[in-house]
């Protein structure tokens, strides 16, 4: 690996002191139930966070956001909370928690929770209260509605609209007790909570300001562009359109509603007034825009830091969704990010993600998790974190860990895998091989098999049985492998950040795509006062050659993902499989 030391570049002082701490900060994502495992039950666990916090030390995180630990049934592992202000006794307690922070804190990094506040478990007391009676205090915390007129309650095509869930099968779950329909987006153990009601709104931010009071920097908010749903004069909810299958699109009506930034100014209010100068405030927003990202992320507007976006997430995607691969093209990727990139570039922020507990592993959809893993996790990498905004790591992904190409439905545990394999056998239009081919693909699972510390058979992750098999490849990919090696994924990413740490045009310089036609060279320039950084990505396994408008010499090279300097002249550079250069380009 060739990088330079950040004392030998050209930076000057940070031009802008007044930026936000987290323009120069990188983040790492805990999914704690496969990150490290304490006690042999197979689950990871937060006492297992504490043996691994020199790891993060070693990296060089600045914030680490933690999955959902509150307690809840694990419908959803997690996304289902039926207690906001608790612990799962499968991560451990409270106070164990409150320990993880402390530690945290005491070696420099921040602590971002999970929240997740479209919806509850439908254990969780306010539902419970709430689906006790049609008159109960709560019954308008959650959406009731009745049956579509003519039908009875029940009955095959009675739901109060033909929304499909994000999970297969209809959004409406009917309630015999009562003879109504609750709405649940995702599963039905997950109801909507009904943000219409003031009171809805103000339990939820009494809960956030009582995390914030604990020691909670912040909080990574999931779905919370769906919180506003488009309701009639009446009261009523209404039908989506029907393009394939049975069910009707509920995007129109649930995604980026009429209130939602009148809702997000309110809990700006309410919440976060008075603390902003420290907390972290990340929205995921599924369906989001660019124009839509102005207005989530400009400052003026009091509503969220970055939000993250999914139009990148989509591109490999065939009509089929996240189970229908296409290959990607990169002309897609490019024209997508740059968007992004120019378009919050004057008010407004990107968070910079490849990977998440939702995503397959990035190495094995845009890369080669085979021959070339090393070198195109790392071209990865490298373009990833040299665009302007927030980066994510997602724990693994600065090891290189692969999807876990399972051979059997059975090794599967998603819920949404689960119900699309039963969905596509139950309707036949999909053999047994194309269910098991889309899971190997798209399936959650891929990247929440345990974190691979070593080559033991329970991968220094447990002791015991894993709640989810562990990737075979660990006997070659894991931390102590990678950490043994210098030219590894994790000493890369440990570079990269340190880069961001150290150089201000990273951080805050301008974003200009070039080479914009290319298909099979991803390439821009980040520039500020005068000083540039170019970067060029090779997306395939075969050596490119890219023009280029200064002399790319070795000592101009800031880091690259191989050994040595690529080739050069005074026009071109030629780049080996996979590889990824930046260079310092003074003046242009």
């Amino acid at each position: 690996m060739n990088s330079r030391d950040s004392t030998n570049d050209s930076s000057s002082a940070d031009p802008r002191p007044a930026a936000p701490w987290w323009t120069s900060a990188v983040v790492y994502q805990i999914y704690p139930r496969s990150f490290q495992d304490s006690d042999g039950d197979g689950i990871g666990d937060l006492r297992g966070v504490l043996q691994r916090i020199d790891h993060l030390v070693e990296l060089g995180v600045d914030v680490v956001w933690f999955s959902p630990v509150y307690r809840s049934p694990q419908d959803d592992n997690g996304y289902d909370i039926s207690d906001y202000q608790d612990v799962d006794p499968i991560f451990g307690s409270l106070a164990d928690l409150d320990e993880v922070v402390a530690a945290l804190h005491a070696r420099g990094m921040r602590v971002v929770m999970d929240l997740v506040v479209n919806h509850t478990s439908d254990e969780h007391p306010w539902f419970v209260e709430s689906r006790g009676s049609k008159d109960n205090p709560k019954r308008d915390w959650y959406w009731w509605r009745s049956a579509r007129p003519g039908f009875d309650g029940g009955a095959p095509g009675a739901e109060p609209t033909n929304w499909g869930s994000f999970f297969s099968g209809p959004t409406w779950e009917y309630d015999e007790a009562t003879d109504q329909y609750y709405l649940h987006l995702f599963s039905r153990k997950q109801p909507d909570l009904n943000w219409e009601n003031p009171e809805v709104r103000e339990a939820v931010y009494a809960m956030m300001r009582w995390w914030i009071d604990r020691g909670i920097d912040g909080f990574r908010m999931d779905v919370i562009n769906l919180i506003s749903k488009v309701v009639a004069a009446d009261g009523s909810l209404e039908d989506g359109p029907v393009a394939d299958g049975r069910y009707g699109d509920l995007f129109p009506h649930s995604v980026n509603g009429p209130r939602l930034h009148e809702f997000l100014q309110e809990m700006h209010r309410e919440v976060f007034d008075g603390r902003r100068d420290t907390l972290l405030l990340v929205g995921e927003t599924p369906g989001a825009t660019v124009h839509d990202g102005k207005l989530f992320t400009d400052p003026a507007r009091h509503e969220l830091d970055m939000i993250f976006t999914f139009e990148h997430m989509g591109l490999d995607h065939g009509p089929g969704g996240r189970f229908d691969r296409r290959p990607l093209d990169l002309l897609d990727l490019k024209a997508t990010l740059s968007r992004w990139q120019t378009g919050l570039q004057a008010a407004g922020w990107n968070a910079l993600y490849w990977e998440n507990h939702d995503q397959p592993r990035i190495v094995s959809r845009f890369g080669d998790d085979g021959l070339y893993r090393r070198e195109s996790a790392t071209m990865l990498a490298t373009v990833l974190h040299l665009h302007r905004g927030t980066p994510y790591v997602y724990q693994g992904e600065e090891l290189g860990m692969t999807n876990a190409h399972f051979a059997a439905l059975a090794d599967y545990r998603d819920i949404e895998s689960l119900r699309f394999a039963d969905e596509a056998g139950r309707l036949g239009h999909l053999t047994d091989e194309q269910i098991l081919d889309g899971l190997t693909f798209g399936s959650r699972d891929n990247a929440r098999t345990p974190v691979q510390w070593d080559a033991t058979p329970g991968a220094g992750f447990t002791t015991g049985k894993p709640w989810l098999s562990i990737n075979p490849n660990h006997e070659t990919v894991n931390a102590d492998a990678e950490r043994r090696d210098a030219a590894s994924v994790f000493h890369h990413y440990r570079r990269l950040i340190a880069l961001r740490h150290d150089d201000d045009v990273v951080r805050h310089g301008d974003f200009e795509l070039i080479l914009a036609d290319d298909p099979h060279v991803y390439a821009f320039t980040r520039s500020l006062d005068g000083r540039s950084l170019a970067v060029f990505a090779n997306f395939t396994g075969d050596p490119r050659t890219v023009p280029v408008s200064f002399t790319a010499t070795s000592d101009a090279l800031v880091i690259g993902n191989y050994p040595d300097a690529p080739s050069s002249d005074s026009d071109t550079v030629s780049l080996r499989p996979w590889e990824a250069v930046v260079y310092r380009v003074t003046g242009a």
